[in-house]
């Protein structure tokens, strides 16, 4: 994992892995079978940090699970693509997943609306991870200079949105990119409500 995180996955060999354990690279495979299966070890750590959504109302249980999950993958930066890739999932993947179905089931969605809630959701959690991830910065004050570097392009005449967007929003203190994640996904959750009251 401290491989993966410093490095990606391009820094995550088995050579490597060797190395900072003081053990010969083919010596691994006595535990893994591949590296593959190396991975699905280590998402399923992931998945571990995620929280189970268990307690509460299904919409806060949903909500916080979203927000755990990202606070995770902005951990472990490598970890966004595979989520959902393995086909051998361990323990704490298969415990997470079925934990979120239980929790829909159980607030009223049909089966169909479950899977059409739970694509929803992580297609969206996923989705804004990776966004993140990408973006050239880091913290609020680092967006405010990526911001002051364009509008030093003098942008305004051909722009002007762009520049209001940069001057009027991304630089105001406290901004943070990561916040717009909760309004996105209570637009979701409100949705998910709807849904499910037109079924009651």
């Amino acid at each position: 994992m401290e491989l993966a995180d410093g490095e990606g996955l391009e820094g995550l060999t088995m050579r490597k892995l060797g190395d900072a354990l003081g053990v010969e690279a083919m010596s691994l495979y006595n535990y893994f079978a591949s590296k593959d299966e190396l991975l699905a070890g280590l998402i399923d750590i992931v998945f571990s940090e995620i929280e189970v959504p268990r307690q509460g109302g299904w919409r806060s249980a949903m909500r916080r699970r979203a927000i755990s999950a990202l606070a995770a993958l902005s951990r472990h930066r490598w970890a966004v693509g595979l989520m959902e890739s393995s086909t051998r999932p361990g323990p704490a993947n298969l415990g997470h997943h079925e934990a979120v179905l239980k929790r829909l089931r159980e607030a009223g969605f049909s089966l169909a609306q479950t899977a059409h809630a739970y694509s929803a959701l992580d297609s969206y959690t996923y989705g804004f991870a990776q966004q993140l991830i990408g973006l050239p910065f880091d913290t609020g004050e680092q967006a405010g200079e990526v911001a002051d570097q364009i509008l030093r392009q003098n942008i305004g005449t051909d722009y002007p949105y762009l520049q209001e967007f940069a001057t009027e929003h991304i630089t105001k203190p406290g901004y943070s990119y990561s916040k717009e994640c909760e309004f996105g996904l209570d637009l979701i959750l409100d949705g998910l409500s709807g849904a499910l009251e037109k079924r009651h």
